[in-house]
């Protein structure tokens, strides 16, 4: 849709509002499974170093409620800067989860961000601020 939208304000000259970056992706299985920035191995075959914050939907209430016993989410972020460099999710809502850490890497938030805010309660969108919280437990102070 977005290389579409592209396509005709170029055709037409039109004033282009360019995508922000980072794409989310996702695969719509049961479960699904979404995406943006990089991958482990990509980082790696980098050289970059980085740090894996975790956190599995059956430890949020609403995981509970909705009985996810297998849904995870894991947020990649660098250990220097504490940028993030991905976000990786597998269970219910992975499509819809994927967008805030979408809008934040494209806003240059740092995993400190994610840690920081307040999610609703009870809703798997929590995950971000424990797998933040994983992530800032293994980096320096």
């Amino acid at each position: 849709m977005e290389q579409g939208r592209l396509a005709v304000q170029h055709a037409f000259a039109a004033k282009r509002l360019l995508p922000a970056g980072h794409l989310p992706m996702a695969i719509y299985t049961i479960p699904e499974l979404s995406w943006t920035g990089e991958t482990e191995r990509r980082l790696q075959e980098g050289g970059i170093d980085y740090v894996v914050g975790r956190a599995h939907f059956s430890e949020t209430a609403r995981g509970q409620i909705i009985g996810e016993e297998h849904g995870f989410m894991k947020v990649l972020a660098a250990t220097a800067t504490r940028e993030l460099l991905g976000i990786h999710i597998i269970g219910e809502s992975a499509s819809e989860l994927i967008h805030v850490g979408q809008m934040a890497m494209n806003c240059g938030a740092t995993v400190d961000t994610l840690a920081a805010c307040v999610y609703n309660y009870p809703t798997l969108a929590e995950c971000y601020k424990t797998a933040a919280l994983d992530c800032l437990r293994q980096l320096p102070a």
